[in-house]
């Protein structure tokens, strides 16, 4: 006991001693003030460039011609039909998500079953596959002469150029969001609590609606919030599948590229400025959730 007394007293006089010379090496006591300052100013400066001044350049472009203008331009019919279309297909695309990416989570993260590093490289495939080719993959499925294409068609099913397609591209490129932010975290918490709710009396459902999803609020939120900012912007997949029908199939990413194309910039900046207003947003609520984990609530990112 003796022994181990000392090393455990002696060891941070051991860790201090050899941390000491990497301190007095560190770059933040040995960069001067001036290198800081230049550092600072190159970093503000990247940031003004590629990012301010984009979004102050959409911001003017829309209210160049005057509020009336630009309201107009919202009020039409193809603006507002597109605005629809994106609300419907991020409510169907988020909760698709949200409960696979909860049902992989607890899988992944709970159980050990063969296979389960292949699923957790099917997850991760959309971020390896360009959108573009996503929705190539969905014609070759469902198009006129895709594999299921003559059965749709018999039954006079429309998936490709329709709604049905631009909701499924949809789910596809966004699906990953959720199950990625809880997985980590879920295979961090581990299974005590849950292993005790169940050797309380608990039933599997009751210990994932009382135990494991408090446990996990925080993060499925976060989840959430980039699936859903993911689904509004969402250009490739959804171009290749949608055909660009004017009031039925075009989202407000491909009502921007039409109004562009057309040389209406008043009207394609207004209409992209509601995409730049859902990515601000998306940034508060990101930083509020994330001052949230790092606060070490219940449920917090990489708590």
């Amino acid at each position: 006991m003796t022994d181990v007394t000392a090393a455990f007293h002696g060891a941070p006089e051991i860790a201090m001693t050899k941390a000491r010379p990497r301190r007095a090496r560190g770059p933040a006591t040995s960069e001067s003030p001036l290198v800081a300052a230049v550092l600072i100013a190159v970093a503000v400066a990247f940031l003004g460039l590629f990012l301010i001044l984009p979004l102050g350049v959409v911001f003017a472009e829309a209210f160049r011609n005057g509020a009336k203008v630009y309201l107009a331009a919202l009020a039409n019919p193809d603006a507002l039909a597109a605005m629809r279309l994106t609300l419907v297909a991020a409510a169907i695309a988020v909760p698709a998500n949200v409960v696979f990416g909860l049902a992989a989570a607890w899988a992944i993260a709970k159980f050990r079953f063969p296979g389960r590093s292949f699923l957790i490289t099917l997850i991760d495939l959309p971020f390896s596959v360009s959108p573009v080719v996503a929705g190539l993959m969905f014609v070759l499925l469902f198009g006129a002469q895709g594999l299921f294409g003559p059965f749709l068609k018999a039954h006079d099913v429309a998936i490709i150029f329709a709604v049905p397609g631009v909701v499924l591209a949809t789910i596809f490129v966004t699906f990953p969001f959720v199950a990625r932010e809880l997985i980590a975290l879920m295979e961090d918490q581990g299974t005590a609590d849950e292993e005790t709710a169940l050797s309380l009396g608990a039933s599997g459902f009751s210990t994932f609606l009382r135990v494991t999803l408090p446990n996990v609020k925080w993060a499925l939120l976060y989840g959430v919030l980039l699936s859903n900012a993911r689904a509004m912007g969402e250009f490739g997949a959804v171009s290749v599948v949608s055909g660009h029908i004017r009031g039925e199939t075009n989202t407000l990413p491909l009502q921007v590229e039409i109004l562009y194309n057309e040389y209406a910039i008043s009207a394609a900046f207004a209409v992209a400025s509601l995409l730049a207003l859902l990515a601000l947003v998306t940034l508060v609520l990101k930083t509020l959730l994330e001052s949230f984990a790092s606060a070490g609530l219940p449920g917090g990112r990489g708590c």
